[in-house]
């Protein structure tokens, strides 16, 4: 059958075409230049391995505009270099996942699934309700936190000591001097001499 396949009329489903060769003179397709262009960096090999941002050695626009605060800064939460992320515990869930009296440990709020590193500290939140007497032991609590656990009979064992910050002192302003007031009005002195002539009478007297 001449329908039959077999290797003399065995074909690809699409005909391979070839690249074009570029950078072999003009009879290449691509011209002298190759589709580089005349000199330059976009001319040489390895210009597109450049990082984003690249603007050919100047001083790149994210580092030459102001910086606004982000998450680098210090009083950015929860993320940023200048802070330490904790895992957060609910006293609600506290309630949910334990029975009364029991000891409320690392290891048990994992094995709770209410942590999942034992690595990363741990900070009890004070959101629910809890009215079971439970012994919790975390690295941090909030304030609202310890009272609900105390209130249902509990007791709080932080793993790590509460670090007070320093309030930043503001310099007081200079204290502002009063100026004695200086009197502009000037008295009109009586004896002050005068532009006008003397009286006729008295050039009589003395001829």
């Amino acid at each position: 059958m001449s329908d039959e396949l077999n290797l003399s009329n065995l074909k690809p489903a699409q005909e391979r075409k070839d690249r074009k060769r570029i950078g072999r003179g003009l009879g290449s397709g691509k011209g002298r230049y190759s589709g580089r262009g005349i000199k330059g960096q976009k001319s040489r090999s390895g210009s597109n391995k450049m990082p984003a941002g690249f603007e050919g050695g100047q001083m790149p626009i994210d580092m030459r505009i102001g910086k606004l605060r982000g998450n680098t800064s210090a009083d950015a939460m929860p993320i940023g270099p200048f802070r330490t992320y904790n895992q957060p515990v609910n006293v609600g869930d506290l309630e949910q996942r334990f029975e009364i009296g029991a000891d409320v440990t690392l290891e048990a709020l994992k094995a709770a699934g209410l942590v999942r590193k034992l690595s990363v500290d741990v900070k009890v939140l004070g959101e629910g309700e809890l009215t079971k007497k439970l012994s919790v032991t975390a690295h941090s609590f909030s304030k609202s936190a310890i009272e609900k656990i105390e209130a249902a009979g509990g007791t709080v064992v932080r793993l790590r000591e509460p670090v007070e910050r320093k309030k930043k002192r503001h310099k007081a302003a200079a204290p502002v001097t009063e100026e004695p007031e200086v009197d502009t009005t000037t008295d009109v002195d009586a004896e002050a001499p005068t532009d006008e002539p003397a009286d006729a009478g008295d050039e009589a007297t003395e001829g």
